[in-house]
């Protein structure tokens, strides 16, 4: 290769190396990558192969599989005032990618805290003769707070969904209505029409409502002269 290539070669070539593992990312079975796009979250995506945009795009990489927690040994005080020293294991999963980086600033940390205030919480409502002989009912009362807690963020988030899909069915159907006044001004004979299937709707065999059809032409004299004056 003649000297002149090689030397407009070696810039691509560089260039190629330092951009291209910036814009290609392979995700595994179990992997997320949330995607922000100058800051702005656009959503998770994967597995398998991702391309990103140099220096717009960046990525967060997420774990689904389940995640072991050995939560720290905690002095806690019965019911009874014993006071006892235990400590607990907290298996957890990933379920929203986009939630955990959004939401929480550290979510490992966060879930950790909040085991640890969990476990004294209940634990210091319980004594001792409890703690050692019904440790299944309250493994079982601590799995049901920690569902709770993770479940409010998740349940405030359905709210917001359903509120924004019922703000959209309300505007389509605002802008569908302004369409059926607009055909309905250029057709008078549509609204008359209109009128009638809405009386054959509400009519019924058990219906004891009567009513007496009155053609729009009659009013058409009184609505002219309620028209701006012609010069």
């Amino acid at each position: 290769m003649p000297l002149p290539l090689i030397s407009w070669a070696v810039p691509f070539i560089v260039l190629g190396v330092i951009i291209l593992p910036q814009t290609i990312r392979i995700l595994r079975e179990y992997e997320r990558g949330v995607i922000f796009r100058l800051g702005k979250l656009l959503g998770a995506k994967g597995p398998g192969l991702i391309f990103l945009i140099p220096i717009v795009d960046r990525m967060v990489r997420m774990d689904l599989r389940v995640v072991t927690i050995s939560v720290e040994k905690q002095e806690v005080m019965t019911r009874d005032n014993v006071p006892v020293t235990v400590d607990a294991v907290l298996y957890f999963r990933v379920v929203d990618p986009a939630t955990a980086v959004v939401k929480v600033e550290n979510f490992l940390k966060a879930t950790s805290l909040i085991a640890q205030t969990t476990l004294r919480s209940v634990l210091g409502q319980a004594p001792l003769d409890d703690l050692l002989s019904q440790r299944e009912s309250i493994n079982l009362k601590l799995q049901e707070i920690m569902k709770r807690a993770m479940a409010k963020q998740a349940e405030a988030e359905r709210e917001r969904r359903a509120k924004i899909v019922n703000a959209e069915g309300e505007f389509q159907a605002a802008e569908k209505m302004v369409q059926a006044a607009a055909m309905m001004s250029k057709e008078p004979i549509a609204l008359q029409l209109r009128f009638l299937q809405t009386m054959r709707e509400i009519s019924s065999e058990h219906n004891t409502t009567t009513f007496l059809p009155v053609p729009i032409d009659l009013f058409a004299p009184f609505m002219n002269k309620s028209g701006p004056p012609k010069p």
